[in-house]
């Protein structure tokens, strides 16, 4: 074992040591006494049942990365990568299709054997809490379609990314960076229109009480918009949500069916304020240009590793290969994304409070987002009292409690 796979294990291990670590912390920071905010809200049952689900799916969580890391190990000291390696080179299909193989069949590897925990996680404790309403025909056509979409559109990047660090030379990486980004802005302006609608029912809004209230606010903060739609979410769950996606004429704001079923006109209006609020504090492009210079660090990176020796060494590979080099590069870089992705998380929250205080300011009615917030965590059974160590890892968003103090203040 040289350097370079040292190096990948201790990675590894320590980020599955380190997710362990802080969910045993989150689990004891439960606490059975439900907080002030929410009295008369979450009442005693519902409140344990909440618990109840955080442990569960944390319970869960481990038995899933302990399986995904044994996996990783049995086939990396098996010898497996050179095995296969060794098998799609009899093909003889040059390259670029025996690269497209090789990653086919791993990626093919991984979805299947993370298949059972996918629908134990969605048929046995969605549906123990009350959240699932997939069917099996609904589950299966979403396979279908993401696979469809994985060939049609996933298949030439892969393809065209192989192709330039085979042939291009010295200057593959920013070929690729071009590439990668164009697809990255092209699959924006396509996915509301007709990449979401494969999975998902979009149906404008009607007009009436809450379409007229959303338009008056959009106008008010002069926010283009000609329509807000209605999603069908609860064809999957009964869990709420609202997103903003997309650019120019084909940016839209999207409320899930159960999100509208549960909520005030106002409270909806404070909830699409938020999303807005993204949009007019331009952290969607923020976010969009952090994630096309982070592309292109890796690939500048890539470019270094991908016909170094030791690193095939570390993995049993004699012969070196571009499609194997960025399977292993990915391993290799997993401190760098570690840190990077801590980053985006903490940008991640600080610009959810931004957001959350431009929807109270030009709403005039914090409270609304406030009573907002404290259904959709009781309908979601969010924990109210996760411990920092977790929240600093994982969360996206600013604990419940805390949002709802910075909008009370």
């Amino acid at each position: 074992m040289n350097f370079i796979a040292i190096i990948i294990l201790c990675t590894i291990c320590v980020d599955f040591i380190l997710n362990l670590v802080a969910d045993g912390f989150n689990l004891k920071h439960l606490r059975s006494e439900l907080p002030q905010t929410f009295q008369g809200v979450y009442d005693a049952e519902r409140y344990r049942k909440s618990q109840q689900y955080l442990k569960v799916n944390t319970q869960f969580g481990w038995i899933t990365s302990a399986f995904s890391l044994s996996v990783i190990l049995v086939f990396w000291f098996a010898k497996g990568f050179p095995l296969l390696d060794q098998w799609v080179r009899s093909f003889e299909r040059g390259p670029v299709l025996t690269g497209l193989i090789y990653m086919g069949i791993l990626m093919l590897f991984k979805a299947v054997l993370s298949l059972p925990f996918s629908l134990y996680a969605t048929f046995v404790i969605e549906e123990r809490f009350g959240f699932n309403t997939t069917t099996w025909k609904t589950l299966l056509m979403d396979l279908l379609k993401g696979l469809v979409l994985a060939l049609l559109l996933g298949t030439p990047l892969l393809a065209a990314i192989l192709a330039f660090f085979q042939y291009a030379g010295p200057n593959a990486w920013w070929y690729c960076w071009i590439g990668v980004t164009l697809y990255m802005l092209v699959v924006q302006f396509i996915a509301p229109t007709w990449i979401m609608p494969l999975f998902n029912k979009f149906t404008p809004l009607e007009e009436g009480e809450l379409k007229s209230a959303i338009l008056s606010y959009a106008n008010s903060i002069n926010f283009p918009l000609e329509n807000v739609y209605q999603m069908d979410g609860s064809r999957r769950s009964t869990k709420s949500n609202a997103f903003f996606t997309g650019f120019g004429k084909h940016k839209r704001i999207v409320l899930f069916d159960t999100l509208i079923k549960r909520h005030s006109v106002n409270e909806l209006v404070a909830v699409l304020a938020h999303e807005m609020g993204h949009y007019k504090k331009k952290h969607i492009r923020q976010s969009l240009i952090l994630g096309i210079l982070q592309t292109g660090l890796m690939l500048f990176l890539l470019s270094h590793f991908i016909a170094y020796q030791g690193l095939f060494n570390a993995f049993y590979m004699p012969q070196q290969s571009v499609y194997a080099g960025m399977i292993f590069f990915a391993m290799l870089y997993a401190p760098i994304d570690f840190f990077v992705g801590i980053f985006m998380q903490v940008l991640s929250r600080k610009n959810e409070t931004t957001a959350d205080q431009f929807a109270a300011e030009t709403t005039k009615d914090p409270l609304s987002m406030v009573d907002a917030l404290k259904k959709l965590s009781v309908h979601n059974l969010s924990n109210l009292t996760p411990h920092p160590f977790y929240v600093f890892l994982n969360y996206s968003h600013p604990p419940v409690l805390k949002r709802i103090q910075s909008l009370s203040n």
